[in-house]
């Protein structure tokens, strides 16, 4: 995965007021944070941070002050009606360093004929990888799957350099039944009609 560089501020003004003067000056606020270090507040390029968070778990190369810090997103606070940032949570992190990231879940493949329905019971899937090295998903082949198969998180092959972090029983996709709806009563139509 590409890194992406944006500049970064510190910030010194803080609270709602702040936060919003910030805002519509077209930048986010944001905290880093990790490696026991002490937290630094900062604004970022609000147009720019949205197009770098397009690509999830994506590694930001920020220059803070004539120093560089390798960050990625852990927390992103949007507008519910807007849809733009509000906030961001950034994790410090350094190169060859594991981190523990969730990463998209997609299928390929038909199931097995027969009117058969795919459920996710999980999006993504809790990994562990190289911090430069994060991968974007995972694809998982579902070809021939009949009602009552599943997938289990350890059943999926993960990318070269990545391992599984979380429950490696956890149901991931399951294949369901289709349920047909019932015909009503021809007594029930009777009643209706009178």
């Amino acid at each position: 995965m590409a890194e992406i560089k944006l500049a970064a501020q510190v910030r010194t003004e803080f609270g709602k007021g702040a936060a919003r003067r910030t805002r519509r000056a077209n930048l986010v606020p944001a905290v880093i944070y990790g490696h026991g270090a002490e937290s630094v507040h900062v604004t970022l390029p609000a147009h720019e941070l949205q197009l770098a968070l397009r690509t999830a778990n994506v590694l930001i190369g920020l220059e803070i002050d004539g120093k560089d810090a390798l960050v990625i997103p852990k927390a992103v606070q949007r507008n519910a009606l807007k849809g733009n940032i509000e906030h961001v949570d950034l994790l410090t992190v350094k190169r060859g360093e594991k981190v523990n990231v969730e990463i998209a879940v997609h299928v390929e493949g038909e199931l097995a004929p027969g009117g058969n329905l795919l459920e996710y019971v999980q999006n993504t899937l809790l990994v562990e990888a190289e911090a430069t090295h994060i991968p974007e998903s995972v694809t998982v082949s579902i070809a021939g799957l009949d009602a009552g198969d599943s997938i289990l998180a350890k059943d999926i092959p993960l990318p070269k350099g990545s391992v599984l972090a979380g429950d490696e029983d956890a149901i991931v996709l399951q294949v369901v039944a289709a349920q047909a709806e019932e015909p009503a009563a021809e007594g029930a139509e009777a009643t209706t009609e009178a």
